[in-house]
């Protein structure tokens, strides 16, 4: 980005000029127009910015690093919407994560036993349960998400504060690599650019405006997570918080959340369960084929789970649970003959989906009395 052209001015332009091929080769009076001042204007018109610009896609070409413009249409819906969208993505990974249903799990860098604990077990769940789980590879809480996900085989996204060639901090270097491997790296500050202080509380309405929802594990009340948590509100995204010791000051952001609205959340399905019916039905489609892909060895002519077949093993379910007394999942595994472990978790979801059974600590399940 040019001196003296800030996002929004960016974004404005491309809005004007249409793409940024078209910036580069408008005129200072034309672009003095457009509401740039006339230094900015300058640069942009005699081409220093151009060469930059030259610079950077050889860099972007060089790592294998994709450019996604606002108007791609690769470029996340919801964030194309907030106030202040970035005009440009530099992303390297999984492409298709752009389009994906996200949540964004942040926290402190400096979480407790049980922090760490709570966001390795809710990042693991709700990444099963369909859910790309995003975050900013900080120290701490993020890097516990990250882990936790692609350790399950899942999709995680990292928003970086720098460009998405350097690496902060250092010691995330391996995990970076598998991230751009295995889940993708976004950020819209240029190649090369280093992890300024003032970069982090920018690019996390990156985080939460691609996301459904910002889910907060630990922090103090001024902490990057809650401010995360803030910019959701703003855009309307849904907040979650995970409650913690009273005593503990990494439990004051999101306790303080709590008693402002956020949901509490102490299970995946406190966070499934306030997502739109039309999220919670992609969500179910993505884990039908998912386990379906995972059972047929990636036959993808076979990617979706007849409905029949859920169905069937729906009303096994029912029949199985009771409605007083949980029921433990390896039981149900055992008193189902025939259903392999995932017909029986995609079931037991599209049930808790529905409402008719509810989850409870210790991977049991109860039968909910119908209405």
């Amino acid at each position: 980005m040019s001196a003296g052209v800030g996002t929004r001015k960016a974004g404005q332009l491309v809005e004007i000029f249409r793409s940024p091929v078209a910036i580069f080769r408008a005129s200072a009076e034309e672009l003095q127009a457009a509401g740039l001042s006339p230094a900015a204007a300058q640069s942009i018109s005699s081409g220093c910015a151009f060469e930059e610009a030259a610079m950077q896609h050889e860099k972007v070409h060089q790592m294998g690093v994709e450019l996604v413009p606002i108007t791609d249409a690769r470029y996340p819906a919801r964030l194309r919407d907030i106030f202040d969208p970035p005009p440009l993505l530099y992303a390297r990974g999984r492409m298709e994560l752009l389009g994906r249903l996200m949540l964004g799990v942040v926290g402190t860098r400096r979480p407790t036993a049980y922090g760490t604990q709570a966001a390795t077990r809710l990042a693991k769940d709700l990444s099963e349960a369909g859910l790309t789980i995003a975050s900013g590879m900080a120290r701490g809480i993020d890097t516990a998400a990250h882990r936790a996900v692609l350790d399950a085989g899942g999709d995680t996204i990292a928003v970086f504060g720098c460009g998405v060639d350097e690496v902060y901090p250092s010691e995330n270097r391996k995990l970076a690599e598998t991230l751009a491997e295995k889940g993708l790296v976004v950020s819209e500050f240029p190649m090369g650019a280093p992890p300024f202080p003032q970069n982090f509380p920018v690019r996390n309405r990156i985080i939460s405006g691609m996301s459904v929802g910002v889910l907060v594990v630990e922090g103090g009340e001024y902490s990057g997570s809650t401010i995360t948590a803030k910019l959701a509100a703003e855009q309307n995204r849904e907040m979650f918080a995970v409650p913690g010791n009273v005593t503990s000051k990494m439990s004051w952001g999101p306790n303080l959340l709590i008693k402002q609205g956020a949901k509490l959340v102490q299970e995946w399905n406190d966070v499934v369960s306030e997502l739109k019916a039309e999220d919670r039905r992609t969500l179910l489609e993505q884990v039908r084929n998912k386990l379906n892909l995972n059972e047929k060895n990636g036959d993808e002519s076979k990617a979706t789970i007849p409905a029949s077949e859920v169905q069937a093993d729906a009303r096994r379910i029912l029949n199985a649970l009771k409605h007083d007394a949980p029921v433990a999942l390896e039981t149900l595994i055992d008193q189902l003959e025939g259903s392999s472990f995932s017909d029986v978790i995609a079931a037991l979801f599209e049930l808790e989906l529905s409402g008719m059974v509810r989850q409870l600590p210790g991977k049991s399940y109860i039968k909910v009395w119908a209405e």
